[in-house]
């Protein structure tokens, strides 16, 4: 009997998931480019592997939104909506903390959330997943092609073949897939969402994933290069990889797919010492007011110090709005650490207006980074590279490092290239851009 499908609220979205399993540890399945959750029961393959899952874990799938029977329709999302999907569904569960695994690009997404959302996560697993987009298309000819299908094709499951060359020839096999395709999103859903997966790369984040983590794939995996597989275990601190024997990209396929079980349930149920968390992911947050010393001496101590107190109650309001961390202020700035890139941003957005109505001209930096947490401060080199981008700027500049605007593809925020530039204090050239 198939578990029942119950919807979790992620904001204003509505993500569908499902619960089953009696196994004594937590497992969250975060499936790849679309998923309907209720079709993978009807094909017995899948239903048996997930059935398999389910004796030594308790387990929550779930649609992504904008596909399967999550809210459909709505905007494509960017990383940091698909990590509030993720979180909400294990609120929603009662999973205070889990293993991670995700499948093919749904890989991407849970590397991600394994960065921010370390102390949630038990463990991170891979499976035919990827760090860039190109391990899966590797030419924008490719892409093309994928986009003629979904205009022409979509729903038939014709595609098939490319997913599983040596099992994807079966009609009853075709006749779910095309099932699957229907149900799991709309031809131009398909395309939209995939405008936003070409531009997954997160090569930069990887490092600073401190969980353990295992990565499998199949060398000849027909569908994403083997490359893909071995870049995320080579990026991330003390990743173990797999390689499997076999072409067929799905993870439930023959004896591959067993192996992938037995695999997941040694990583599952295993022992390990629980990871220290003392060093995480976050995206910082650096704003400065403008010739601050200037003004001060110009207006003189008492009516500067009313226009900072204005100004840092209008810059708290902004941060409690977007739930970000106010790790100190800095006298004429704030430091400000969020669990996602694209919510630092529209933050950042929010201040630079708030403060603008007061007449104060800001200009902060956005980056994103490994930092080191203490009781009371952060530090490391992404504080510095904050603090230097934002030293770019002008009064209402908002600039970004390109780590940053590539992890908020799809988040319908632009930007302006400002070329390269090299930082006060640092070796390295930074390519820095304006938010727009």
């Amino acid at each position: 009997m198939p578990p029942r499908t119950q919807y979790a609220r992620s904001g204003d979205v509505h993500i569908a998931y499902q619960v089953f399993g009696h196994g004594p540890k937590n497992l969250v399945l975060v499936p790849g480019f679309v998923s309907q959750i209720e079709t993978y029961w009807e094909e017995p393959n899948w239903a048996r592997w997930l059935d398999r899952l389910g004796q030594f874990a308790r387990v929550a799938l779930f649609d992504k939104r904008g596909t399967g029977l999550s809210d459909r329709g709505v905007a494509v999302p960017d990383m940091d909506k698909r990590m509030d999907d993720i979180r909400a569904v294990m609120d929603a569960a009662g999973m205070e903390t889990a293993f991670v695994m995700g499948i093919s690009e749904g890989g991407s997404l849970a590397s991600v959330f394994a960065a921010y959302q370390a102390p949630r996560c038990d463990g991170l697993i891979l499976y035919g997943a990827f760090a860039s987009f190109e391990s899966w298309f590797p030419t924008q000819e490719a892409l093309e092609e994928l986009f003629d299908y979904a205009e022409t094709s979509w729903g038939t499951g014709a595609a098939l073949p490319m997913f599983c060359p040596d099992s994807g020839h079966n009609q009853a096999f075709q006749d779910w897939w095309g099932k699957y395709e229907r149900t799991g999103a709309s031809p131009r859903d398909l395309i939209e969402i995939m405008k936003v997966n070409s531009k997954i790369d997160i090569k930069d984040i990887l490092p600073a994933i401190r969980i353990p983590t295992l990565v499998m794939h199949k060398t000849e995996d027909a569908l994403i290069d083997i490359e893909g597989g071995r870049t995320l275990a080579r990026l991330i601190p003390g990743a173990t990889l797999i390689e499997l024997e076999g072409r067929d990209h799905f993870v439930f396929l023959g004896k591959e797919g067993e192996q992938i079980l037995a695999e997941v349930n040694a990583f599952v149920t295993g022992s390990r010492p629980a990871p220290v968390f003392n060093r995480v992911l976050a995206a910082v947050v650096f704003t400065d007011i403008v010739e601050s010393t200037l003004r001060a001496e110009t207006l003189g101590d008492a009516e500067w110090r009313a226009i900072l107190d204005a100004h840092d109650r209008a810059v708290r309001d902004q941060l409690s709005l977007f739930h970000g961390h106010e790790v100190k202020t800095l006298g004429d700035g704030f430091l400000a650490t969020f669990d996602g890139p694209g919510r630092a941003i529209h933050c950042a957005k929010a201040i630079e207006e708030a403060v603008g109505k007061l007449g104060i001209p800001v200009r902060i930096g956005v980056h994103t980074g490994e930092v080191e947490v203490t009781d009371d401060d952060v530090r490391g080199i992404a504080v510095n590279i904050a603090a230097r981008i934002a030293q770019l700027g002008n009064g209402g500049d908002i600039l970004v490092s390109r780590t940053v605007k590539d992890l908020v593809a799809g988040s319908g925020l632009d930007f302006e290239d400002l070329g390269s530039h090299r930082l006060r204090g640092l070796s390295d050239e930074w390519s820095v851009y304006r938010a727009l």
